[in-house]
């Protein structure tokens, strides 16, 4: 959320700025590499209509684009000036909260249909393909327009204007649309997410420990249980201290909050929940790397084939 007109004893730390450069910098090049690859991978399981292929297709895409606005933000912490469009600013920032709650949501319906599928694997027979597909578009009007409060109510401060991101001023909204903004965020965008995926966590445990079917089904179980609780080690790590945080930080912005030295406690948090946030585009591909057997099998396999052919092309140079 934006930043907000605070008094004199609660500005934020100068500190922010090194954060977020450092943070960024350090999750660019990972990111990019690791979500490329990522998609380049999972779209040879897009027939699997019972793995939450599509579903980490888009959670794949909503990382790689926030990571593609991040040498921008990068450029801005560095200097301290934006020499950019102010609708390249608003583009970035709302990109950022964009990725936020895709994830969020994305992480939720992995852990549901994989839930969901093990406990009941005639469902996931039936499942079709194109059902993941309208519900992951429907994931995307929804939070692509719930995530557009973000940009508008920043200071619009116009083209001219040389500060962006963490640097922007509030738009004067009343207390009213404040709280409702803050209420819909915190109930949809991480009560109701982190209540579903603490009970698909929860439940695809129990099942595991009540299975007295045969191996192979063990076996399956266990793959879910480890795809599940990572989704969550990646949510409660990533979203939750923002959440968290994004509470206190509006009472801030509000001046609801006045006490100087809570509101320097709160304003130091922030900018760390804000980049832990940010770590998720690197962790989302770890998650599917250590958790889908196909997708170690489809990166070794792949591998293989580029250094076969590397051979191939060296050996038939050297013929000549």
């Amino acid at each position: 959320m934006p930043s907000g007109n605070f008094s004199n004893c609660s500005r934020p730390s100068d500190f922010q700025h090194t954060l977020y450069a450092i943070t960024y910098t350090a999750i660019f090049i990972p990111g990019l590499l690791a979500n490329s690859v990522a998609l380049w991978v999972l779209r040879s399981f897009i027939t699997k209509k019972n793995k939450a292929i599509i579903f980490m297709i888009n959670l794949a895409t909503a990382d790689l684009a926030h990571v593609l606005s991040l040498p921008l933000r990068i450029y801005y912490y560095i200097n301290h000036s934006w020499p950019f469009k102010h609708f390249a600013c608003l583009l970035c920032f709302y990109l950022k909260y964009l990725n936020m709650y895709a994830s969020i949501i994305f992480l939720t319906l992995i852990s549901v249909q994989r839930c969901v599928f093990t406990a009941n694997p005639f469902k996931a027979k039936d499942w079709k393909r194109r059902y993941d597909v309208g519900i992951s578009i429907c994931v995307w009007l929804v939070v692509g327009t719930a995530c557009l409060p973000f940009p508008i109510y920043r200071s619009s401060g116009g083209n001219n204007s040389t500060s962006c991101f963490a640097d922007l001023g509030n738009n004067q909204i009343n207390m009213i649309t404040m709280s409702s903004m803050l209420i819909f965020a915190e109930l949809f965008g991480f009560l109701v997410p982190m209540t579903v995926i603490t009970y698909t966590s929860l439940k695809t445990s129990a099942q595991l420990k009540m299975d007295s079917l045969q191996c192979v089904n063990k076996r399956e179980k266990k793959k879910a249980l480890r795809l599940v609780i990572t989704c969550a080690c990646v949510f409660f790590i990533c979203f939750t201290p923002y959440h968290i945080t994004f509470f206190f930080y509006i009472m801030v912005s509000s001046n609801a909050i006045r006490n100087c030295t809570a509101q320097k406690i709160i304003l130091t948090l922030h900018p760390i929940s804000i980049s832990l946030a940010s770590i998720n585009c690197c962790l989302n591909p770890i998650m599917y790397y250590f958790t889908a057997s196909e997708f170690q099998s489809e990166m070794a396999r792949r591998g293989n084939s580029m250094i076969r052919g590397r051979l191939m092309s060296k050996e038939s140079a050297s013929s000549f």
